[in-house]
């Protein structure tokens, strides 16, 4: 017998100071005691936007001024097979109390321990830790000054994600670079990531591991530790289940659109790319012939951001 998809509006309310309300679930309850990201089932004919705002009002007290959309997660738990649309809550009128008398809590994303929370729930965690803008390096790694210089102006910029792809130079000079590209990071609030071998990977400073798709299909678990973050290149629905099945933080899947770098590559287009985001099990970064001007459409799409070298370098 087919089982009924349960289709829940969930919200990301984000206070002043970035931090999200959270709320305690009754022990009694499917997955009593944990924390969740407060929301509800969707009504008959009821529309997405109506359903978060009564269910904030129901749960909280408050109304939702301003909201956009964070991140949708499809998630079987068995006896359950459950659709969150989660939008992130930027404005709301009123002050929140557990009118339900359940606990509630403000948290920093970074603070969020993903076993307190349902298993459905952990990627919303990822997609609020993620920033919208993911830089990938450009020319020239062979000219160190010159490449970071121009790092340096991206994170001036706001970059706060960056992979330091660096084609064709030795792992001595990689190293070297990289240990260069970590302190700007450091400095500017951002986190690097490595696109290199994971072996070399291991002893360079670091924010983490990007995979490039033929590594992703060659290890056989997540290289990294739940303290580095980790993603991979993907470019269909069984390269992002293998990046959800090593437990990966997020994909980069291209080409969105036609792109210089990759001019044989066949361009999904927004609304395949959207078809493939909507049932990736982690936030995934729209990639290929992007810029700034595109992230609106991308989160339009499902997408946690845009990735880019040209539209960012």
């Amino acid at each position: 017998m087919t089982r009924r998809q349960i289709h829940v509006a969930a919200a990301a309310v984000a206070d002043a100071q970035g931090r999200i309300l959270v709320a305690r679930r009754p022990e009694g309850a499917h997955q009593g005691g944990l924390w969740e990201f407060p929301g509800g089932k969707l009504e008959p004919g009821e529309t997405l936007a109506k359903a978060l705002d009564r269910e904030l009002w129901e749960e909280l007290g408050i109304r939702v001024l301003a909201s956009s959309p964070l991140i949708r997660i499809h998630h079987d738990y068995g006896d359950r097979d459950i659709l969150l649309d989660v939008h992130r809550v930027a404005a709301f009128a009123g002050e929140p109390v557990g009118r339900e008398g359940q606990p509630l809590a403000w948290l920093n994303p970074d603070q969020m321990d993903p076993a307190a929370f349902p298993a459905a729930d952990r990627p919303i965690i990822t997609a609020l830790r993620l920033p919208k803008l993911y830089l990938i390096t450009g020319p020239d790694p062979a000219d160190p000054q010159a490449f970071l210089r121009r790092m340096a102006a991206a994170l001036t910029q706001g970059v706060r994600l960056v992979q330091l792809r660096a084609q064709g130079l030795q792992d001595a000079a990689y190293a070297r670079l990289a240990g260069a590209a970590f302190d700007l990071c450091e400095r500017a609030g951002a986190r690097l990531l490595l696109n290199a071998d994971p072996d070399l990977a291991r002893d360079i400073p670091a924010h983490g591991l990007h995979l490039t798709g033929e590594r992703l299909w060659r290890l056989d678990q997540r290289p990294t530790g739940p303290g580095a973050w980790c993603g991979a290149s993907c470019h269909s629905t069984a390269d992002l289940a293998r990046a959800a099945d090593l437990g990966l933080d997020y994909a980069l899947l291209s080409p969105v659109q036609a792109t210089a770098t990759h001019p044989e590559a066949s361009p999904l287009g927004w609304a395949h790319f959207a078809e493939l985001a909507d049932r990736a099990a982690l936030p995934v970064y729209a990639l290929g012939g992007l810029g700034p001007a595109d992230l609106d459409t991308a989160v339009g799409h499902g997408a946690q951001g845009i990735a880019a070298i040209r539209g960012l370098w």
